[in-house]
């Protein structure tokens, strides 16, 4: 299975940014599709961000225009730059990775506290 490790969690203030990595490690080539959901305390988690090996996103209404997932495939790493941050944002954030794009070998990172709030 794949090894996700998230970083770059913090507490930021209304209006601020934050960058957000994860690095996934194994014996795999390439991983089909990798992600970042959320989820707030009382809340189901919820998809974020996606992306794929070929660079195709997709991305939850509530933060378009302002969070931006991209990969680095040499590195086997994903990012989200998430700017004009919200209070609504606050949740743990987790990584996760779609080996084959299909739901049957999925991986979990162990989450990363945003928390945003003046």
């Amino acid at each position: 299975q794949v090894l996700l490790v998230e970083s770059g969690g913090g507490l930021v203030q209304p209006g601020g940014s934050l960058r957000l990595s994860c690095a996934a490690s194994g014996t795999f080539i390439i991983i089909y599709k990798m992600g970042w959901y959320r989820q707030a305390p009382g809340k189901q988690r919820e998809l974020v961000a996606g992306i794929t090996r070929f660079s195709v996103t997709n991305y939850a209404d509530s933060v378009k225009g302002r969070f931006t997932i991209s990969r680095d495939n040499a590195k086997n790493t994903v990012y989200l730059e998430m700017n004009s941050l919200k209070p609504e944002d606050t949740a743990v954030y987790y990584c996760n990775a779609d080996l084959y794009g299909n739901g049957r070998s999925e991986s979990w990172g162990q989450g990363t506290q945003v928390t945003v709030s003046s």
